[in-house]
């Protein structure tokens, strides 16, 4: 006996043993049980979905010897007629070969005879769409007012070639591709039953290259039997089938959440041995990135299209959502661009290598020399030294010139580190008297630092979100190294920057609590006045000595990092004891969220950066650890690099901690610096235009021209005190 192929064989023989139709065998089915029957059907889909297939089991239906019934007995002679394809009333037609109108008018022609041997003679045309216009003229009226013993089942891979006129004719029923998963299942049990070894790995393999088609994949399967010798594994099918191993995209997904360049370069290469299809290699990436972000999301929704469902769930926790997102969206780009890349596999490592350096996290940078930290000022020019340093990288960030003489570091730290007021120390006393030469020098620093008055920052909007967003570019200025080699020497030349004292943490937090009744703008003045260095300057220096008050430096030493944001003080005034404020810190200089307010614009954050601390309220401090609570609607664009930032700009006011950010809701009642400038901004507003409808002008405007006073357009130039 000849060998009859798999999807021969296998053939389903009733609606019961069809697979993956569901919705249309139970129409047909309920149809047959009750007697409403149409006299044509349309049925579509790709090729090899059981179009054929149905209509033969319909045509048993309907001739079965038992009866028209939605269970055909299949053993009667009209049924095993029927399935060996030679019942004489079921009349298959192959539209492709048969186009004519002369063909169509033949068969219209024996429509009239009643059945031969069966109950109805039933048509089946197959490739509909492939008629001409004539033969669809020809077909309509009979197709719409046939003989009751006449049933037509028409069959078409392609429905939107048919003429509306014949679709309006027909009951349509559109047949589902195959998923790989329903594909695996049936070929697990044909194998099964032919006693087949097989590996379900492979079983994946064929079904993802079936593309939907069980009859593709019952022919490739045959294939696969033939090519392994009886056995059905994965090496075997690979390597018929000519595709990716799904293992190698997993494998570079795996270099990608390790931050290993190296690795990713390297299984490239072992990729490039077998000659993929590089275009392919991103296809099949930006398929798992897609899959990826649904484990994020809904675990439960992941498919296990290649069998690597757990893999997936997996993987999935070594990658944020956004890196997911991104490096999705720069595989699709990499597959845009492959065309215009000298070689294919050089685009495939440029769009890796990619993924790797616009990573939100950042990337692992290659290890440098540390400068010692004592020679600041003599490596501050070398390369690589903004980098490689901590300590400049916090120095940068608040201005780019202010980088003190590093003699006078020990000088400032001493104050710091002994529990008592040593006023005695400060050789900054005598260059106070010298504000000229300061002028030039401080000016850089005074536009270094966050806009106060005149211009809000970004964060403070309504939409702060958008704005951080927009914000973001600017934090890759901010972490660029800056030039620091020519205002080096003017520094050391010119130290008559003592008036910019009120710019460190203590100073701030102590002016801000009530003991100095100078401006914010008097504060940060580069070049001050005498009137205004005679009554808030001597509070600075009494806040910033005395360890006492709960405005006081903590216990732990302040790092050399630290000077440049601590310019040499004026004559201090040990008479002067400022003014304590319960509500703001403890009288062990631990920090709470009413100091933590105050501290915030100091900071001189940007970006991100500061949006992220501007949703922050201080959770926990002993003066070690310092833990900030961030609203879960910022934590998006939470990252390490905000966090690290956070830190050395609290270090360069004086605050070192151990920095540590959660993301939790936020209580109420306590205001963030966020809603406290969004609070400070709506009073300001209403302050304003109360100022504007007293105003005599604006009345008389309102009276006499009957204008109107817009409240939205009002802005408010008031100081700043956030």
């Amino acid at each position: 006996m000849s060998y009859q192929v798999l999807a021969r064989k296998w053939r389903p023989r009733n609606f019961h043993e069809l697979i993956g139709q569901e919705h249309v065998s139970r129409a047909l089915v309920n149809a047959l049980d009750q007697g409403r029957l149409h006299h044509a059907y349309l049925f579509t889909g790709t090729r090899g979905v059981g179009k054929t297939t149905l209509a033969r089991i319909l045509a048993k239906c309907l001739n079965c010897e038992e009866g028209v019934s939605s269970r055909p007995c299949g053993v009667c002679g009209t049924c095993r007629e029927i399935d060996e394809g030679r019942f004489v009333d079921l009349i298959e037609v192959d539209a492709a070969s048969r186009t004519k109108v002369e063909d169509t008018r033949e068969l219209l022609d024996n429509v009239q005879y009643a059945p031969t041997q069966g109950r109805y003679k039933v048509y089946l045309i197959d490739e509909v769409h492939m008629l001409s216009t004539h033969s669809f003229n020809a077909l309509l009226k009979t197709l719409e007012e046939p003989p009751p013993h006449v049933k037509f089942l028409l069959a078409t891979t392609d429905p939107q070639k048919l003429p509306v006129t014949i679709l309006s004719r027909c009951l349509q029923f559109t047949l589902k591709n195959m998923p790989p998963v329903r594909v695996v299942e049936h070929l697990s049990d044909i194998l099964a039953r032919e006693e087949v070894s097989f590996e379900e790995d492979a079983l994946w393999l064929l079904g993802k290259a079936a593309d939907g088609s069980m009859r593709d994949a019952m022919s490739l399967t045959d294939q696969a039997i033939a090519f392994g010798h009886g056995q059905v594994r994965r090496e075997d099918v690979a390597a018929m089938l000519g595709t990716l191993d799904h293992r190698h995209v997993l494998a570079l997904l795996e270099c990608l959440a390790s931050l290993d360049a190296a690795s990713l370069l390297a299984e490239v290469a072992t990729l490039a041995e077998q000659g993929p299809d590089y275009g392919g290699v991103l296809d099949d990436m930006a398929s798992v990135f897609h899959r990826l972000a649904i484990a994020q999301m809904v675990p439960s929704a992941l498919d296990n299209g290649h069998g690597d469902r757990d893999a997936l769930l997996a993987l999935a926790s070594r990658f944020t959502g956004e890196d997911v997102q991104l490096y999705y969206q720069i595989a699709l780009q990499g597959r845009g661009d492959m065309a215009n890349a000298p070689d294919a596999r050089t685009a495939l490592e440029m769009t890796l290598l990619r993924m790797l350096a616009f990573r939100p996290q950042g990337v692992p940078r290659p290890a440098q020399t540390p400068l010692p930290m004592t020679g600041q000022a003599d490596g501050a020019n070398a390369p690589g030294a903004q980098a490689s340093a901590p300590v400049q990288q916090a120095s940068v960030q608040q201005a780019q010139t202010q980088q003190a003489p590093v003699q006078e570091a020990p000088v400032q730290q001493a104050p710091v580190q002994q529990p008592q007021p040593q006023p005695q120390q400060a050789p900054a006393a005598p260059m106070a008297p010298a504000p000229q030469p300061a002028a030039p020098v401080a000016a850089p620093a005074t536009e270094a630092q966050p806009p106060m008055a005149d211009e809000p920052p970004p964060w403070a909007t309504e939409d702060a979100s958008q704005d951080a967003r927009d914000a973001g570019f600017r934090d890759v200025a901010q972490d660029a190294p800056q030039p620091v080699s020519a205002p080096v020497p003017e520094q050391t030349a010119a130290p008559a920057q003592a008036p910019a004292a009120p710019s460190s943490a203590m100073s701030r937090l102590s002016a801000a609590f009530g003991s100095a009744p100078a401006q914010p703008e008097a504060a940060e003045s580069s070049a001050p006045q005498p009137a205004e260095m005679a009554a808030p300057q001597p509070a600075a220096p009494s806040s910033a000595m005395a360890p006492q008050p709960a405005e006081a430096v903590p216990a732990a030493p302040q790092p050399a990092e630290a000077v440049p944001a601590a310019q040499p003080l004026p004559e201090p005034a040990p008479a002067a004891a400022p003014t304590p404020a319960p509500s703001a810190s403890s009288a062990d200089g631990r920090l709470n969220h009413a100091a933590w307010l105050e501290l915030f614009p100091a900071l001189g954050l940007g970006g991100i950066t500061r949006n992220i601390g501007a949703h922050c309220l201080v959770e926990h401090d002993d003066g070690t650890h310092l833990k900030l609570r961030l609203d879960p609607a910022q934590s998006a664009m939470m990252a390490e690099v905000h966090q690290d930032r956070i830190r050395k700009a609290l270090a360069g006011q004086g605050v070192e901690r151990v920095l540590e950010i959660s993301v939790a809701p936020l209580p109420e009642g306590l205001e963030t610096p966020h809603s406290r400038r969004i609070r400070l901004l709506g009073e300001r507003h209403v302050r304003a235009v109360e100022a504007l409808r007293a105003d005599p002008h604006i009345q008389s405007m309102e009276q006499q021209l009957g204008a109107r006073l817009i409240e939205e357009s009002v802005n408010s130039f008031e100081p700043d005190d956030f």
